[in-house]
């Protein structure tokens, strides 16, 4: 029976779960695990190897194929519809391989995108998987989580939960800790949070009391199934081409069966069945070998592959479609800190009254010294006051491991560093000062209140942006003593303030107000009582977070690839511009605009405005959407950075949304296209460059593969329009499907992609990746192979087993020198970065020589041929190398031309 857990107290909840506040150990946490199973939503039963394993051989077209070998098989020719079956198992072996892969990482990638539960065990806070939590685990939920498990609150600030996807209300509910009556319903039971649901404001702790399919979302899991994954774009578009390019193949094909019967009645005067079995077979073997029917599948294959690849690059990719719009992105709108800088901070000046305090140290550590006129700071009131202001309003932690490691957000660390380097240990204030109510922080005020117990009253601490804070101060602490703030001083405290800023230091204000004799209650009405109005104002802290190693040479990149790199951030104007110049970002011309300057533009003057814009600074999420609509105004493709709960709308708005994974919140992951784990901008220009080699060599592969389609249609077209015999039979047809299409066109998205990938303008948006160039490139293929073909096939005699055998080899040839010219610059190939397509390239003429030099041959029907023959096959097929090529070299030069015409004019 299930037990209600929110009509107890908590006591009764704690001993019903047998836990505590402190936490499970790991070792019962284990027990656990074993007991009640992984915390997950068990999915449908996935596609097994054998479904997709028999999937391969349901097409219409292979389906003829079979029939064709059973009728193959009555009229005696056994040998054929053996080798021909062989050939499509073999066929389906390939294409297994691929989809079981692709299928393979496709799930990998969903483990890698699991979410995270910030749990206590044994008595200290941790980070796991949220599918190792255990009924009994205490966990710790803040803005922006997506709640991992069913759980009772224990403690809470000002926490709201929306429950949309659960109850259907769409307003967020506010929660409390106290019991409720045993009938309450599950809209009601405000002291529950439930699986999958989203903490919209606040912060709390809690008690897991079901996990996986116990929970409520578990319980009607039927309805949270995933859905069907949707097609690509370019999945859709060559689904749709194929379809097309099929009937028309098949349109073709039955012309040759049809014109070919003719032709051997008209020669003969009778039909016999072994002529038109003959015919049949061949003419479905070219549907099969010419119909692009893998061309999703293998979009599908590069897309994953590619993904796992982005993955062991930090990037992870939440949806496939974002891979072929990285490839276009020419804007990149990237967060200062800890996406360009290290997000590393440390305290470096400090700023009292009328003192500038220096203060030494790195990392981490709590070991520095307080520096004023060169010389040890004395200790003071005024910088005592600050540093406990900068511990206490503070929800981060420092704990020491192997080393000394911060324990939430690293500002807020910073400022537990520089108090414990005066001595002032904040779990020690904690219990002198402790926490009675907050108003935590948001991106609309800028600030961040605690309410504290503080001689026999309350008082509270407020820190923020300074600006923002000089504001709130009606008064100034001065040695003990409440002044009022003059205008002169704070217009001397905000030039402080610019100062700093100007030199790349992140600034936050603190300020106090004592509520002696004033009641103060919980909840929402805390920012009703007017706690951040007369504040008294006390200091400055200025911390200094270097930028990242090998930003400034990723912007560069970005800059040869065509790609705008702009800043936008919660810091000030002068800290956001001083970062920049250091790195190459901002120079003369250039314009930065604050969120107030911002506001005071119309969307006209904006737009006029926005091609100069290098930094935003002082934005709020609602500002970034304004941004996006003004540069996607101008055309552009931007990828958008985001990580708290009200960047989701500017995310999903973005072409490319990209979410922090460190520092990101759980609904800033789910609104975004691809997650950075190391939340670095080298990341992101790491994933466009994967971008646009993944597009490149899906792009490749398309136009190898329609190109040497075309050029086996033409020959066997050609020669029936002519009257000649077959040049290839069935079985020919098939393996040179097998072999070229198999090995050559995989390798081409296994290879590293070019080097100057990252030199070349991004993508056209409308480019179609069937392009008028690779049209012309597909016919000059198809055509230079059917007349090389044809003209060895009539130089043998068109009657002979050796033409067939030469039509048959110098078809081969041609695909693979055709396949080469991908690797290809300027007639040179650099086998290091080249290594599996040559490779490709050995194993498919030595599978070709197996075949025409061992026993196999009669079942191929072929006959060994000359060096001199192989002479004069390579002669001929290294052509279509030699006329890509010299066609590469010209193109490049007129658009070397064309560029530099534009350039002059």
């Amino acid at each position: 029976m299930k037990k209600h857990y929110y009509s107890m107290n908590i006591e009764e909840v704690l001993g019903s779960l047998n836990t505590s506040g402190n936490g499970l150990d790991e070792e019962e946490a284990e027990q656990r695990l074993d007991k009640y199973g992984r915390n997950e939503i068990e999915k449908r039963k996935t596609v097994t190897p054998a479904k997709i394993f028999f999937r391969q051989f349901t097409s219409f077209i292979v389906i003829i194929l079979f029939i064709a070998i059973i009728i193959s098989l009555l009229v005696g020719e056994r040998l054929d519809a053996i080798v021909i079956a062989i050939i499509l198992f073999l066929n389906g072996i390939f294409g297994f391989i691929q989809e079981y892969k692709a299928e393979k990482a496709i799930e990998s990638l969903r483990k890698l995108t699991a979410l995270k539960a910030s749990v206590i065990r044994d008595g200290n806070e941790t980070e796991i998987d949220s599918r190792e939590l255990v009924p009994g685990d205490i966990i710790m939920l803040e803005t922006g989580n997506k709640i991992p498990a069913d759980a009772r609150l224990l403690q809470l600030a000002l926490l709201q939960v929306d429950e949309a996807s659960l109850t259907g209300e769409s307003t967020p509910s506010k929660k409390i800790t106290e019991k409720l009556d045993k009938d309450t319903a599950i809209n009601d039971q405000e002291n529950m949070v439930f699986m999958g649901t989203i903490v919209t404001k606040g912060r709390a702790k809690a008690v897991v009391t079901s996990t996986g399919m116990k929970t409520e979302i578990g319980e009607i899991a039927e309805l949270v199934q995933e859905v069907k994954e949707k097609l690509t774009p370019l999945q859709e578009s060559l689904k749709q081409f194929g379809k097309w390019l099929g009937i028309v193949t098949i349109v073709i094909c039955a012309f040759v069966f049809g014109v070919g019967v003719l032709r051997e009645y008209l020669m003969l005067d009778f039909l016999g069945l072994n002529n038109v079995t003959e015919m049949f077979l061949a003419s479905v073997a070219l549907a099969v070998a010419a119909i692009p029917e893998g061309l999703p599948a293998i979009v599908t294959i590069s897309l994953a592959l590619g993904v796992n690849k982005m993955a062991r690059r930090n990037v992870l990719l939440r949806q496939l479609p974002a891979v072929e719009t990285l490839g276009c992105t020419n804007v990149i709108c990237s967060d200062k800190t800890g996406t360009i800088t290290k997000n590393e901070m440390t305290v470096r000046e400090i700023f009292t009254s009328k003192n500038l305090v220096k203060v030494t140290g790195e990392g981490y550590a709590p070991k520095g010294d307080f520096i004023l006129n060169g010389q040890a700071a004395a200790d003071s009131i005024n910088m005592d006051l600050l540093l406990r202001i900068g511990a206490l309003c503070n929800d981060s932690r420092l704990n020491r491991n192997e080393k000394w490691e911060i324990f939430g957000d690293p500002t807020e660390g910073a400022l537990i560093v520089s108090a414990a380097k005066a001595g002032l240990d904040k779990a020690g204030l904690e219990k002198i000062y402790p926490r009675v109510g907050e108003i935590p922080f948001d991106s609309e005020r800028k600030s961040m209140t605690t309410v504290h117990d503080y001689n026999n009253g309350k008082i509270a601490y407020t820190k923020g942006a300074p600006d923002i804070i000089i504001d709130k101060c009606k008064y100034i602490y001065n040695d003990g003593k409440v002044d009022d703030l003059s205008e002169e001083t704070r217009k001397y405290i905000l030039s402080i303030n610019q100062d700093m800023a100007g030199r790349a230091l992140r600034v936050l204000g603190f300020a106090y107000k004592e509520l002696s004799g004033t009641k103060i209650q919980t909840g929402d009405n805390l920012i009703a009582q007017n706690l951040e109005k007369d504040l008294v104002f006390v200091g400055l802290q200025a911390m200094f977070d270097p930028p990242r190693e090998g930003v400034k040479e990723s912007i560069e990149k970005c800059k040869a690839a065509g790609i705008k790199t702009v800043i936008i951030t919660g810091d000030h104007k002068l800290t956001a511009v001083a970062v920049a110049k250091e790195l190459g970002l901002y120079r003369e011309g250039n314009i930065a605009l604050s969120g107030d300057e911002l506001d005071k533009l119309s969307d006209g003057d904006l737009d006029k405005m926005i091609e100069n814009i290098k930094i935003f600074a002082r934005v709020s999420p609602e500002h970034k959407v304004r941004i996006l609509d003004a540069l996607k105004s101008k055309g552009h493709t931007v990828a958008m950075t985001g990580d708290g709960v009200n960047d989701a709308p500017a995310l999903k708005k973005a072409d490319i949304g990209i979410a922090m994974g460190i520092t990101g919140t759980d609904v800033a992951k789910e609104a975004s296209d691809m997650v950075l784990t190391d939340d670095n901008f080298s990341s992101i220009v790491n994933a466009v460059e994967e971008g646009r080699g993944i597009y490149n060599s899906i792009k490749q592969f398309v136009q190898y593969t329609l190109s040497s389609n075309l050029g086996e249609i033409l020959v066997i077209f050609m020669a029936i329009l002519i009257g000649w015999p077959l040049p290839l039979i069935a079985i020919q047809i098939l393996w040179v499907n097998l072999l070229t299409d198999g090995l050559p066109g995989l390798a081409l998205g296994l290879d590293p992609h070019s080097k100057d990938i990252m030199k070349r303008p991004p993508r056209k948006r409308e480019e179609k990746i069937i392009s008028r160039d690779v049209v012309y490139n597909i016919a000059i293929v198809g055509f230079v192979m059917m007349i090389g073909t044809l003209f060895l096939f009539y130089s043998y005699g068109t009657e002979s087993i050796k033409a067939k055998s030469i039509a048959f080899t110098t078809l081969v040839m041609f695909q693979l020198f055709n396949v080469l010219t991908y690797r290809a610059k300027n007639f040179r190939i650099n086998l290091k970065t080249s290594k599996y397509l040559v490779g490709s390239v050995i194993i498919t003429v030595i599978l070709q020589i197996i075949v025409l030099y061992t026993p196999l041959s009669s079942a191929f029907k072929t006959v060994p041929i000359s060096f001199l023959d192989w002479v004069k096959i390579i002669a001929v097929s290294v052509s279509i190398y030699a006329i890509l090529e010299i066609r590469k070299i010209i193109i490049n030069f007129l658009i070397r031309k064309k560029a530099k015409e534009k350039t002059a004019g």
